[in-house]
């Protein structure tokens, strides 16, 4: 598997401490700054890509990578979650603000001689 597009986004549950909502917004904002044109352009069938996901959250255990994984709209998904991202504490209230990171790969089996730049 080749490594096609990589995308970064954030996002953040402000007032629930909720890591897989901060982890879902990230993702949704990584792939609202993508357009895989490429796949249709090359007539690549979705289903065979591979989408690896990597969130960061100070909190991985409280993620649920199922439901991250059902927010991606094609491809075979694989959610990894690790220690990263940021919690924001606000003693004064005592609440915590969640802010998740993601990056998204978007990776296919193909050959590079297969290609060749014109």
């Amino acid at each position: 598997m080749k490594r096609l597009i990589l995308e970064m986004g954030t996002g953040n549950d402000l007032y629930g401490e909720d890591y897989t909502k901060a982890a879902k917004r990230a993702v949704q904002d990584a792939l609202h700054h993508s357009s895989l044109v490429l796949f249709r352009s090359l007539d690549l069938p979705h289903e065979k890509m591979q989408v690896n996901v990597t969130i960061g959250v100070q909190k991985p255990d409280k993620v649920d990578t199922d439901a991250v994984a059902a927010t991606l709209p094609r491809g075979r998904a694989k959610v990894t979650v690790v220690k990263g991202g940021l919690d924001v504490v606000d003693k004064d209230v005592n609440t915590v603000s969640v802010i998740a990171t993601a990056a998204v790969e978007a990776c296919y089996d193909i050959k590079p001689e297969d290609w060749q730049l014109s």
